[in-house]
């Protein structure tokens, strides 16, 4: 049907307007974190909150209020989520999946590939994004909690700092380690942490 209602049309326009202006409201007032998309839950509320949106918009039987409490629940459980996160990293990991390392030193861990239904095809992509034809000089890809896959080059290593929290890097990793045998060391310790959170 191309029309039903002018009244359908002016509720759209008034609850729509309405929604969007608490949306953005809402958002800034619970600060940036809220639509960052930092990990897997950051985005399942960025995708509730634009569900919501959309209901109130176009269904006449959830009304503006109705609408207006589902997004301030959506933006309280995120900011205690956060808040719990940041202040007790005991709890972090029953909250936020770690990230883990899909091939360090140009050597795929296909073990830890199969785990987690990364494909070559995937990491290949990853690669491209970035620049790059091959793993050569790539030194970890890196399969983020948000789902993205970074690809860390070995001009950019540096300390290595940034790859302590990793699944599957090995503590004792030099900057200059062996390839083969860093992506070796790597597999086992991930299996060994797979195993331990079973």
């Amino acid at each position: 049907m191309w029309f039903d209602s002018l009244s359908d049309l002016v509720r759209v326009v008034a609850v729509g307007g309405c929604a969007y202006v608490v949306l953005v409201a809402g958002a800034r007032v619970a600060g940036k974190r809220t639509l960052a998309k930092l990990n897997a839950f950051d985005f399942v509320v960025t995708v509730a909150l634009g569900s919501v949106l959309a209901t109130v918009l176009l269904s006449s039987d959830v009304s503006f209020v109705e609408g207006v409490t589902a997004m301030a629940l959506l933006f309280v459980v995120q900011w205690l989520v956060s808040q719990v996160s940041v202040r007790l990293p005991t709890v972090r990991p029953f909250l936020v999946s770690r990230p883990t390392a899909l091939a360090l030193d140009g050597v795929l861990l296909r073990d830890v590939m199969v785990a987690e239904r990364i494909t070559e095809e995937e990491i290949d992509q990853a690669l491209r994004r970035t620049g790059r034809g091959s793993l050569e000089g790539v030194v970890a890809v890196v399969l983020e909690s948000d789902g993205q896959l970074s690809v860390i080059g070995e001009g950019d290593l540096g300390s290595g700092s940034a790859l302590t929290s990793v699944d599957g890097w090995p503590t004792s990793r030099s900057g200059s380690g062996s390839g083969g045998a860093c992506g070796r060391e790597a597999a086992e310790a991930g299996r060994r942490r797979r195993q331990g959170r079973r």
